[in-house]
C-alpha cells in the first residue's frame, strides 16, 4: 500500500474513535493540549478567562 493510503486508513481510524462535541456559540471550548512552535506544550485551560484566538494550519508543514 502507498503511504497516502496508510495515511487515510490511520486518519479514518482516529476519526471513528473521536469524541463528538457539539458546541453552540457562547459555549466554553473543551480543554486540549498541543505543542507550540517552540515545542512547549500549551493547554487551553492555561488561558481560562482570557480572550483566545486559535488558528490551525493543518497543511502548513506537510507539503500538501
Amino acid at each position: 500500500m502507498t503511504l497516502r493510503v496508510w495515511g487515510f486508513l490511520i486518519a479514518g481510524a482516529l476519526l471513528a474513535n473521536a469524541q463528538k462535541t457539539h458546541l453552540k456559540v457562547g459555549d466554553m471550548a473543551p480543554d486540549f493540549t498541543l505543542p507550540s512552535s517552540t515545542g512547549k506544550q500549551i493547554s487551553l485551560k492555561d488561558f481560562r478567562g482570557k480572550t483566545v484566538v486559535v488558528a490551525f494550519f493543518p497543511a502548513a508543514f506537510t507539503g500538501g
